[in-house]
């Protein structure tokens, strides 16, 4: 039985084809001995033996010519049967791609939230140290007021 490579969407189509050539040429081949082997059965009519012989022999032709139009109509089928998995796969890979790629943009989104919550929570943070700060430094400033007031 021949083996055929695989390419992304089920066998390679050259190597199917040449299968295909190689099986047509073979069928062509009966076909053409059978015509041959029915000119030797008109001549040798008279001859019975020989004749059922003849007889056999392209009974047993022809059968293999329906086996192999039979393989060919299976390899036929067969291929197609390929595709739609290799169709099916791709359709799932590209669903899994897209979930993939949303979990990816939502946790970034998640992060960059998060991050700004944080620098608001610092930009606050700040703004309640300077303003303590400037709390500190204007009590200290009366303090100094008073020291000037205070007549020694």
């Amino acid at each position: 039985m021949e083996k055929f490579s695989r390419t992304l969407r089920g066998y390679d189509p050259d190597e199917v084809n040449d299968f295909l050539d190689k099986i047509i040429r073979q069928v062509e081949d009966i076909v053409r001995e059978n015509k041959e082997k029915d000119k030797r059965i008109a001549e040798l009519e008279g001859m019975g033996q020989e004749n059922q012989r003849l007889k056999e022999q392209l009974q047993q032709y022809e059968r293999t010519e329906a086996t192999l139009n039979r393989a060919i109509v299976m390899a036929q089928k067969t291929s197609e049967q390929i595709k739609l998995a290799a169709h099916h796969e791709s359709e799932i890979l590209i669903e899994e791609a897209k979930q993939n790629a949303n979990r990816i943009v939502n946790e970034a989104l998640l992060r960059a939230e998060k991050t700004e919550r944080e620098a608001n929570l610092l930009r606050r943070n700040i703004n309640i140290f300077k303003r303590r700060v400037k709390d500190i430094v204007e009590a200290q400033l009366d303090v100094v007021n008073e020291f000037e007031n205070i007549d020694l």
